[in-house]
């Protein structure tokens, strides 16, 4: 799974701000960063008498929508924090997946902090980091809102650069299943060796399966 930091704050704090201007210095440093905005508000895809919703009411599990230069996914979801799920949409071949929102999940964050927004968030859990527009008296890790650079430091030295090597990832039922490095030496090599020997592979270099249980 890709290192995972969430961007929170009051709205118009400069959250989306903050994010555009991470991606870019961490895509300029070689970095593969996604992204997921996380709102309250229904889709704008998804509203009443749109095709997507009509889709999606006749009983598909998940309809895409393709325009010429994009696509875009709606899928019902049971609840409203499912990274683990997203990571699997978007792919594991990110270093990094920066998310705007989900307060009230575990995952690591960094506050945006403007005076005039409000208050610090109260009740957070996991908060590792301030980008601030003034001195906050706090213990947690303070940033200048206008210095990208210096968070994306912090971002590459405590997330990305501590993650393991992520050679092999393994889900069951949707979620996430850690493993020592004997099993997982065992499967990667045993993976390998049969997708290698099938006519016609070729040099192996990623391997995707999907199984299901009858």
């Amino acid at each position: 799974m890709p290192a995972i930091i969430s961007i929170v704050g009051h709205s118009n704090s400069g959250k989306t701000t903050l994010l555009e201007k991470l991606v870019r210095e961490l895509k300029s440093r070689g970095y593969r960063i996604a992204t997921v905005k996380h709102t309250p508000q229904e889709a704008g895809l998804d509203e009443p008498g749109k095709d997507s919703r009509r889709h999606i009411e006749a009983g598909s599990e998940a309809t895409v929508v393709v325009a010429r230069d994009r696509l875009m996914m709606i899928k019902p979801i049971a609840g409203p924090e499912i990274l683990e799920e997203i990571v699997q949409l978007i792919g594991e071949d990110q270093d990094l997946l920066i998310v705007e929102g989900f307060k009230r999940s575990l995952m690591p964050k960094i506050e945006v902090h403007r005076r005039e927004t409000g208050p610090m968030l109260q009740n957070l859990q996991n908060r590792v980091a301030f980008a601030t527009g003034e001195p906050l008296e706090t213990d947690v890790r303070q940033f200048p809102l206008d210095d990208p650079k210096s968070i994306a430091d912090f971002i590459e030295d405590e997330f990305i650069g501590k993650r393991e090597d992520r050679v092999f990832s393994l889900y069951i039922n949707g979620r996430a299943v850690p493993l020592t490095e004997f099993p997982k030496n065992i499967i990667v090599n045993v993976m390998l060796a049969m997708a290698a020997s099938l006519k016609g592979v070729g040099q192996v270099g990623v391997i995707r399966a999907f199984l299901k249980k009858k």
